[in-house]
């Protein structure tokens, strides 16, 4: 499996010989995700010699993009944008570079080997594939949901596994106030602009590789647009989520008390960024606009609020939850609005322990009831969360070969039940792209 990464700047990253098998020549590589279980890796590769290599068959299946510089596959000479796409087992022609030249090199399914002048593999699919991408068209991205503004270039698609790699671009002013997810992982580079998002900011080489099912968004773009490449090993389907919160806690044993006793302690998302002002006021009116596009398109969206400001939705949530296994459970038509916080002279702070002299009656709650996932508990106390924990994921992530990664991708279609988000708390992160807010943990 790969780690989640992002965000980081190469120019963080330390140099490697590139290992390039059976060419001629002097490269060196920076490793923005690899794979050490299977070889796929996605790499920074510079020329500091003319580099060449004969013709033969690749271990992995293979990508070359030009940054800046000279490729020529095949006899044909391409610069900035030119794009090589070799499938594993598939015979490719001879391939050289200039000195100076920089490119996105990726492998995924296989390690580096490389054999010259091998015939074509058993069960090899499909051909080269060799484009010069600036001279290709831009196309609205047809996917329903965001505002208008983003375009693409499709450079190769799985016909079978629906892996794709294109060129995005988002044009200045494009935003979207969500937050999305996919059934598949995302990578990207960033070959040109400014955006922000969740993450910070993404602008010339900046990378990230995301599995799949982790929460992305709140982006902005700037003046001038961004361009990605962006990869992903399945179709991309956009899940989206607002409201987002996540909290977490225990009782500490031998830190953090006084005179040896325990302390119970919490956090949340809310509190990691509480106060945050990384978001511009440019960045808030871009993402009012995206919402108010959604709701002029009959979106329901909720009003957007920036990380870390107005109620701590973990608290909201947690009310929301436990009054409503209360009022199922036959306990009165007594409803609390928590969405607003005011609830007049009375304080429903749930999450923080006794209420007074005002018994909301959790304890003696059904036992089971408001989807609990396991045994009863024993205390009485029920949370209805809205939808059943076991609904939330995919039908065989327990069981299949990618139980042990909860970022694995799966195959999804139309019909099938949508899983939710995962946790995603320390997605690997360079020191230049500063500290993480833990909006859209």
């Amino acid at each position: 499996m790969r780690p989640h990464v992002e965000l980081i700047h190469e120019g963080d990253y330390v140099w490697h010989a590139a290992e390039l098998v059976g060419g001629e020549g002097r490269a060196g590589e920076r490793r923005l995700s690899v794979d050490e279980e299977d070889g796929s890796s996605s790499l920074r590769i510079d020329f500091r010699t003319d580099w060449g290599r004969g013709p033969g068959v690749h271990h992995a299946d293979t990508e070359y993009y030009v940054l800046q510089g000279t490729m020529t596959y095949g006899g044909r000479r391409l610069g900035r944008g030119g794009y090589v796409h070799a499938p594993r087992g598939v015979p490719t022609e001879a391939i050289t570079f200039a000195e100076g030249t920089r490119i996105l090199h990726y492998r995924e399914y296989g390690d580096a080997g490389f054999d010259l002048h091998a015939p074509r593999r058993p069960g090899a699919r499909d051909d080269v594939v060799v484009l010069d991408t600036e001279a290709m068209r831009w196309d609205a991205v047809p996917n329903p949901g965001p505002m208008p503004g983003l375009f693409i270039k499709y450079l190769r698609v799985d016909p079978v596994t629906g892996f794709y790699t294109r060129l995005v671009h988002a044009q200045g002013g494009w935003s979207d106030h969500r937050l999305a997810h996919h059934p598949c992982y995302e990578e990207a580079y960033t070959v040109q602009g400014h955006m922000e998002y969740n993450f910070g900011t993404l602008d010339l080489g900046t990378y990230f590789f995301r599995p799949a099912r982790v929460k992305h968004g709140h982006f902005t773009t700037m003046e001038g647009g961004a361009t990605w490449l962006l990869r992903s090993d399945g179709e991309l389907h956009n899940w989206y989520t607002q409201n987002a919160w996540v909290r977490w806690g225990g009782e500490a044993v031998n830190y953090g008390g006084t005179g040896g006793g325990r302390m119970r302690w919490s956090q949340s998302a809310h509190d990691l960024g509480r106060g945050s002002d990384r978001r511009s006021a440019r960045d808030l009116a871009d993402l009012r606009a995206s919402l108010a596009y959604a709701r002029s398109r009959g979106a329901a969206d909720a009003d957007h609020v920036p990380h870390g400001h107005g109620a701590d939705r973990s608290l909201l949530a947690i009310a929301k939850a436990l009054d409503a296994a209360r009022l199922q459970g036959g306990h009165g038509d007594h409803v609390h609005d928590h969405a607003d916080g005011r609830h007049g002279d009375h304080d429903h702070d749930h999450a923080n322990g006794p209420h007074g002299d005002h018994d909301h009656g959790h304890a003696d709650a059904p036992h089971e009831h408001g989807h609990m996932d396991g045994p009863h508990d024993p205390h009485g106390l029920a949370a209805d969360w809205g939808a059943d924990p076991r609904s939330l994921e995919h039908p065989g992530e327990r069981t299949d070969a990618g139980a042990h990664n909860r970022g694995h991708g799966r195959a999804w279609k139309q019909g099938d039940p949508v899983p939710a988000p995962i946790l995603s708390s320390l997605p690997v992160r360079s020191r230049s792209r500063g500290r993480w807010d833990a909006d859209g943990m």
